[in-house]
């Protein structure tokens, strides 16, 4: 079948329309952003999605990406404000806010990020001791962070993150800080060592002080006691004495015979108790105390009682025949009869 011209026409008009169509129609992927130029002029952006632009007029200008990327920031070497070389690692995460600044302000956006970075990582670091350095990395990201952040915002640039990875300072040097590290250690043990010891002995002290006090005041507490135990058998003495003193001054005999009797069983029980006397020697005339005390109370009786009745003198017993004269037997104070 053969086409006439009309038929061409048509088939031609369609083709044209349909191109027209793929040429104004643009699907922009989700995380990125297109612009748009007119003439080689920027004049809008398209958002994610189905867009329309002017065929043959307007052209896609950049492909931004808007989703938050990941720069490694390659080692550096940094000279510290002591003079100490270290080699640095980081990394940087930033984010394009605004496409056309992106496109248009900055070229390369990626080595100008990158490069910033590094110029500030050698500035940073480097106005800082090593000491400082290695403990204060926090620090050091903050003030990272907020200097290459000022300076990428004239780009539509948001720099939400840069980590230092690693400081690693030369090996002998490392061995020089392992050294202080143990020195210092060791002196701080030495430290707390004498500390410890200086703690002993104080409590050591404080423990003999409390000792002797507690002691000084139980001997003084013992004391008391004694004088006082002393003092009570002084007033029970005086006491007996009186007792007996008044019972002499109404006539009793029976208390005279125990008085004296008392006496002479503790002389003789002091004599008893000797540490070196085993054998206790005693001369004969020592016996004859004890019948004396049947003439004491007689005596006593004829002084202190009634003058007219004096009890008969004691008799003494007879004994066994020997060349020493008898001995009467003593009387006992406890029997009133005994004298008879």
């Amino acid at each position: 079948m053969l086409l006439g011209g009309f038929d061409i026409v048509v088939i031609a008009l369609v083709i044209f329309v349909i191109l027209v169509l793929f040429a104004g129609i643009k699907t922009v992927p989700q995380g990125y952003r297109y612009t748009i130029e007119r003439f080689g002029r920027y004049t809008r952006t398209l958002e994610p999605g189905l867009n329309l632009i002017t065929p043959f007029i307007e052209r896609i200008g950049a492909r931004m990406n808007v989703m938050e990327q990941v720069l490694d920031v390659p080692t550096q070497e940094v000279i510290t404000k002591d003079n100490a070389s270290v080699a640095a690692d980081a990394v940087a995460f930033y984010q394009v806010l605004n496409a056309a600044q992106a496109a248009y302000q900055v070229s390369n956006l990626e080595n100008a990020i990158l490069n910033l970075t590094m110029t500030n990582i050698r500035s940073v670091m480097g106005s800082m001791d090593l000491d400082e350095l290695l403990s204060n990395r926090d620090a050091i990201n903050d003030r990272l962070l907020r200097v290459v952040d000022d300076a990428v915002q004239p780009w539509g640039i948001k720099v939400t993150r840069i980590e230092i990875k690693d400081i690693r300072p030369p090996t002998d040097l490392v061995d020089a800080m392992a050294r202080q590290m143990k020195a210092e250690r060791e002196k701080r043990a030495q430290v707390l060592e004498a500390e410890g010891f200086r703690n002993a002995q104080i409590l050591r002290a404080e423990g003999a002080k409390q000792s002797a006090i507690l002691e000084a005041e139980g001997q003084r507490e013992a004391a008391f006691r004694e004088a006082e135990a002393r003092e009570r058998l002084a007033e029970a003495e005086a006491k007996a004495t009186r007792m007996v003193s008044e019972a002499i001054a109404v006539g009793d005999v029976q208390a005279i015979n125990y008085f004296v009797a008392q006496k002479y069983t503790e002389a003789l029980a002091s004599i008893g108790q000797g540490s070196n006397a085993k054998v206790v020697l005693m001369p004969m005339e020592a016996s004859s105390i004890l019948g004396s005390l049947g003439g004491i109370g007689a005596i006593a009786r004829e002084v202190f009682g009634d003058g007219s009745n004096p009890p008969p003198p004691p008799r003494p017993r007879p004994g066994p025949a020997r060349s020493t004269p008898p001995v009467a037997p003593p009387p006992n104070p406890f029997n009133p009869n005994s004298e008879r």
